[in-house]
């Protein structure tokens, strides 16, 4: 395991993202395992920046859902479907058939 220091929450959201957008550069048809709750948000945040700034190309991107609990409507406000739509699915040009929840029991 790799452990990366950072000054504060704001360096570590912009280090995460950089992170996440070299894999796409290099990577155009990556699967990203995302997370949900309060700690990426601000991971989320630089990738959309990054995406309206022209950096990332999130086309042939596949995200693999983490966190959705099984029976639970994607319209329910505790759902990661609505969170991750919310805060960056909404926001970038990632296809709706490339974004695969995994479910639990």
């Amino acid at each position: 395991m790799r452990i990366i220091k950072t000054k504060d929450y704001n360096d570590m959201s912009r280090k995460a993202a950089n992170y996440i957008g070299a894999l796409i550069i290099n990577k155009p048809d990556c699967v990203l395992g995302l997370a949900t709750g309060s700690t990426p948000i601000g991971t989320y945040k630089n990738l959309v920046a990054g995406y309206e700034n022209g950096d990332y190309d999130f086309s042939n991107v596949r995200s693999a859902n983490l966190d959705e609990y099984k029976g639970l409507p994607k319209e329910n406000e505790q759902s990661y479907y609505r969170f991750m739509h919310e805060n960056l699915f909404d926001h970038i040009n990632i296809s709706p058939e490339r974004v695969h929840p995994v479910s639990y029991t």
